[in-house]
């Protein structure tokens, strides 16, 4: 943690940028901006790049703690890779972020999808009634209750990327200096970043597969921010292994 380079600098305003450009203009542009299940008809492509400076919009802690992430977290190591490949890592763990809550959400969405095709459903006319806002009755009847929140939860929730990047960033810390002392940034106990972060991933990856609610009473995608940081830690790990290559 040091100074404000310009890199950490510009990408702050950006993600302030992008808050206030939605607080003003209001949710047509968040869902614009926001990424949406890919079968959604909300979902564009530039929506993979765009949610990694979109933040939750009632939850201003949000912003503040990722804003905070980015500065003590992504300083020392642009001040380690240049701005240039500091960049390429902030992005590439944006869009990771991605991965594992789509494939989450495609096998649940499928496999709840699939039992009602068997009941006699057609796939297309379920995606087409729920792109059109509609829920057929009979779904509700001839579904649990959990299922069919799940379908459409799963195909109407939009989801703000800014988390995973700095997960990713958070996972590189750890690996490049992981005697660091945490305890100002989480717990009132120093703990090193080696023990920290595992721990805390571990907690991450448990709360999305068995849907513990969040701290600060928001809907948190736990698998996005595991997502960020399995693919920050993955080229951390590389570039670390091959810095003294040529």
């Amino acid at each position: 943690m040091g100074r404000l380079t310009d890199t950490i600098k510009h990408l702050i305003i950006i993600n302030v940028l992008f808050f206030l450009a939605v607080k003003a203009f209001g949710y047509n542009l968040f869902n614009n901006l926001a990424i949406w299940f890919p079968l959604n008809d909300n979902f564009k492509v530039w929506q993979v790049f765009t949610h990694i400076f979109m933040h939750h919009q009632t939850f201003y802690l949000h912003i503040i703690m990722n804003m905070l992430g980015l500065w003590m977290f992504g300083t020392p190591l642009e001040q380690m890779w240049g701005r240039n490949k500091f960049l390429f890592f902030y992005f590439s763990a944006g869009i990771g972020a991605v991965v594992l809550p789509w494939i989450w959400d495609f096998y649940e969405f499928n496999s709840i999808v699939d039992q009602l095709v068997s009941l006699g459903y057609e796939k297309n006319q379920i995606l087409k009634t729920l792109n059109e806002g509609k829920y057929n009755i009979g779904w509700e009847k001839d579904l649990p209750q959990d299922k069919f929140l799940s379908l459409v939860r799963v195909f109407n929730t939009a989801g703000v990327g800014a988390s995973g990047a700095i997960m990713g960033l958070v996972a590189a810390f750890g690996l490049y200096f992981p005697n660091a002392k945490m305890a100002l940034i989480f717990l009132p106990i120093p703990i090193a970043a080696k023990y920290f972060i595992p721990a805390f991933l571990l907690y991450e990856t448990l709360s999305g597969i068995f849907q513990w609610p969040s701290i600060f009473g928001i809907n948190v995608n736990n698998f996005a921010h595991v997502s960020g940081a399995i693919v920050g830690a993955i080229i951390a790990w590389y570039w670390k292994k091959n810095q003294f290559k040529f």
